[in-house]
């Protein structure tokens, strides 16, 4: 049996770089503000860069969350994750499968996969997958492809079919927070409710906050 290190993992405010929204201060710089204002992870996302660049800019990553307390999470790309020494690896429905991703990461390297429905939920084999990104609760231009969106609804039904724990994606801001977690999420995922934003870590701080008054 495999040590269970996503059971330590801190999902509750988890932040998906986009390279288009973070243009203006940079990926390198954005994670940097939002971890200072309480981001607990930060997956890098950049469906447009090959493995090279994924692996330039996660290295610049992770020695700038370096002694934050923050993991970096890779999507999709495993050979950037292993090259960077990332904490973890997301995957998505259409990427390799879950038994072959956990094989090329090995038993120590944190692995998220995404998933949409209640049946998909109920198939995470808890001996592989650490968390589910669980959605989309609202439709978001950041990820043009995804799903129909299910509301609070939907996510609530993903939670609790779902054998490990679940971080809330989708379109979702500061005001979301309470229904995310009210729905049985450990963390909410967000894309441009930080990046892009004037002020990151400020954005940050705000959602962090949510969090931390939240009683239930």
């Amino acid at each position: 049996m495999r040590p269970r290190i996503g059971h330590s993992l801190d999902l509750s405010l988890y932040l998906v770089l986009d390279p288009g929204l973070c243009a203006g201060l940079g990926m390198v710089a954005t994670a940097r503000a939002a971890v200072a204002g309480g981001a607990r992870l930060v997956q890098l996302r950049d469906k447009t860069a090959d493995t090279a660049r994924m692996i330039e800019t996660g290295r610049a990553l992770k020695a700038a969350l370096a002694g934050t307390g923050a993991a970096l999470i890779v999507n999709d790309d495993v050979e950037a994750a292993i090259a960077i020494g990332a904490e973890g690896l997301h995957i998505g429905q259409g990427d390799m499968a879950v038994a072959q991703a956990r094989d090329r990461i090995g038993a120590a390297m944190v692995l998220g996969l995404s998933v949409e429905t209640p049946a998909l939920a109920a198939q995470v084999d808890p001996a592989l997958v650490d968390y589910i990104g669980a959605g989309p609760v609202f439709a978001t231009p950041t990820k043009r492809d995804h799903k129909p969106p299910v509301g609070f609804d939907g996510l609530a039904a993903q939670v609790a079919a779902s054998p490990v724990p679940a971080v809330a994606i989708g379109g979702l801001k500061a005001d979301h927070v309470a229904r995310a977690f009210k729905a049985g999420a450990r963390g909410i995922a967000v894309v441009s409710a930080i990046c892009g934003q004037p002020d990151p870590e400020a954005a940050a701080r705000a959602l962090r906050e949510r969090i931390d008054a939240l009683s239930f």
